[in-house]
């Protein structure tokens, strides 16, 4: 089949410079009485964008819509008003349920909390008719039910060009000969800032692909083609003196940033701090005594035995929080 001559091609975020919609009425205002094609690769955008979108290929009346790569959320939406749309056999095709930034970080009363609780169930409320209007569109164009369509919307899984033709989103599966879709480093950024699902497809070959190193570190090793990461040595010694001193050892040896001790080791920093707790309270309970220790100019005092044990004790605890 010879490749199609598209009169739009809307990439990129929906909304953006690359998928706007007053460029989108700009080009089918040029071809009032003929057929627009239109190509789609886009992972999904601003939902008022699309529904404009939407509007206004519906309006047009001939407007045809072919998805390549990943389509995902508005970029799909954007497409209901076509009067055909095919897609690629290598292509994706998401649909989920709609979201709205949310960001609160302050200091809140019960009044404010009140507000707040509010403000969150009007947000809700009006995402709800906003699934609920938009699943309205899937269904006239897949020809199912709303609530088949919500119950899809909200597991937001991939599907792949048969399966969204077995749904109705697409009329046709076609050849092209366009590329497969690649999961680029930059894509699956974009796609977990947007809270995309991540499909399994192929990965670009490269070393320093970001993706593909953390495929390798999850490699079957019980597998013989598959060659290991060898992990280069990072040992160091800590110098605790105290915590030396606690454990009754010379040093503290630590591989990759991380301190192993074991299980009597464990037990003597816990049997440390509960005779520390213990001397604390009891010191807590008496009134306090005069001091004859003397302070410098400059606020410094001299150290006693106490406080150097307390010392030991606040590095154990510290050593034993962060393992």
């Amino acid at each position: 089949m010879p490749h199609t001559n598209y009169h739009l091609h809307l990439k990129g975020v929906v909304g953006g410079y690359d998928f706007d919609s007053s460029y989108v009425d700009f080009v089918l205002g040029k071809h009032k009485d003929n057929s627009v094609n239109v190509l789609i690769d886009s992972l999904g955008g601003s939902v008022s964008t699309a529904l404009s979108i939407a509007s206004a290929f519906a309006n047009h009346g001939n407007v045809n819509v072919h998805f390549v790569g990943m389509n995902a959320s508005a970029a799909t939406i954007a497409s209901l008003g076509a009067k055909q749309v095919t897609m690629d056999s290598s292509a994706m095709y998401l649909v989920h349920k709609c979201s709205a930034e949310f960001f609160k970080w302050d200091n809140l009363n019960a009044d404010d909390l009140d507000t707040l609780i509010a403000q969150c169930k009007q947000m809700k409320n009006d995402l709800d008719k906003l699934d609920g209007n938009i699943a309205s569109m899937y269904a006239g164009k897949c020809k199912k039910s709303k609530d088949e369509l919500l119950g899809l919307m909200k597991v937001g899984g991939w599907l792949t060009a048969q399966e969204a033709k077995d749904w109705g989103f697409i009329d046709e599966i076609t050849n092209f000969g366009e590329a497969a879709p690649v999961l680029t480093d930059a894509v699956a950024s974009a796609m977990a800032d947007a809270g995309i699902p991540i499909p399994n497809i192929a990965v670009p070959d490269t070393t320093n692909s970001f993706i593909a190193f953390l495929k390798s570190l999850f490699r079957n090793n019980s597998n013989s083609n598959t060659p290991n990461i060898t992990k280069p040595e990072n040992k160091m010694k800590i110098t605790a003196t105290h915590l030396c001193d606690a454990l009754a050892i010379e040093s503290i040896e630590a591989e990759d940033n991380k301190v192993t001790l074991t299980a009597e080791q464990v037990k003597s920093i816990d049997t440390k701090l509960a005779d520390l707790q213990a001397e604390i309270e009891t010191l807590k309970q008496k009134p306090g005594d005069t001091t004859t220790t003397v302070v410098d100019d400059k606020g410094k005092s001299e150290r006693n035995e106490a406080e150097d044990f307390a010392d030991t004790v606040n590095e154990a605890t510290k050593l034993f929080n962060s393992i």
